[in-house]
This record gives structure tokens, sequence and C-alpha cells, in this order.
């Protein structure tokens, strides 16, 4: 069985955080740069794969090994197949998984809330859907996909080094309300 290594690099030390079973070899990921090491992503399990290049900060195709995999995801994802599984085996790499959610008004990302359907009366969302990876239990990325049609994604790094704080998708409709009906009182009622 091959194993992966997951590891953060902290201004010059290196501590392995994480060692993926199950098919993978030699893929890191460094605090402070974040440099991907696409050269080591030779996996052959598609969701092992799938969940590496998500947990990119720079975003799941920003390189070429993982563009296969990811078009492979959107694809399957598109059609209603379920996200794709890894098995990091015994031992290895527990708290680290992904979930896919499909947006909606009820779970987006507050600037990708708009006014759609029939006479502009229906909170809709931009996105198709959204990917949480999580490290150690904690949400390292989201991956917003096809935002504002297929293959646009918007990725979220919530990892060591990152000043972005997490937020809940599921109160974004009530702060884009909030703030329509702030703008509207603003301009003496909106009407």
């Amino acid at each position: 069985m091959k194993t992966c290594v997951i590891a953060w690099k902290d201004r010059g030390r290196t501590a392995v955080r994480k060692a993926v079973r199950y098919g993978l070899s030699g893929l890191a990921f460094f605090a402070g740069s974040f440099v991907f090491a696409p050269s080591f992503a030779q996996a052959d399990d598609w969701g092992c794969q799938v969940i590496l290049c998500l947990s990119n900060p720079g975003g799941p195709e920003q390189y070429s090994e993982c563009v296969p995999p990811i078009e492979k995801l959107w694809r399957a994802l598109r059609h209603g197949d379920p996200f794709p599984s890894c098995d990091f085996g015994a031992g290895g790499a527990q708290g680290t998984f992904a979930t896919d959610t499909f947006a909606s008004s009820g779970y987006c990302r507050e600037d990708l809330l708009y006014w759609g359907g029939p006479e502009q009366s229906e909170l809709l969302c931009r996105a198709f859907g959204a990917i949480n990876v999580d490290i150690d239990n904690q949400l390292y990325t989201r991956v917003w996909w096809d935002v504002g049609g297929p293959g646009a994604t918007i990725t979220e790094f919530y990892g060591a080094g990152s000043t972005q704080a997490p937020y809940n998708p599921t109160q974004s409709a009530a702060l884009f309300l909030q703030q329509m009906e702030q703008q509207q009182s603003g301009w003496g009622g909106g009407h």
C-alpha cells in the first residue's frame, strides 16, 4: 500500500500532520507560501486525489495534475452522482474528509446571492454547490463550484496562516436580506 503525506511547513519547520494512506504518494502543503507540489500528485485513487486537490488554497485546478480528477468530479456532481470517497486506511488521516452541499438561498456566500426567478422575486445562489474540506476535523477549504456557470470556482482557505474567518453559509440569506432592508430604509423606505 502506498502512502501520501500531507505536510505543512511553518517558516522553515516541517511538521508532518497526517499520513494519508491509500493509493497516494508525496503531496505537500506549505503554510506561509502554501505551495502545492503538483509533481507529486500521482494518486491512483480518484476520491483521494479529489480531496487533495480541493484542499489546495490556490484552487482545485491550479495545477495541471489536478485538472483531470477535478473535471471528472464536476461532471459527476452535475449528473447527480455521489461525492467520491477516500479510504485513508487504518490509522491514517482521521478527521480528514470532504462534503458537498448544493447551493441555494439557504446555503450560499452572501456575495453570490441575487434576486431571480419570476419577477425577480426569488432569492437564488450563483453557485451550484460548495465542497467543505476538513483536516483534523477543522474546516480547511471551502470550494464554491460552478459559480455563474460551469467550471468557475471560488476557494476559501481557512488553514494555518489564513486571515479569513470562517462563516456559516446558512446565515448568508438573513444577512443579505438585512442589508437590503437597511439600504431601503436609507433610501426613504425603498418606495
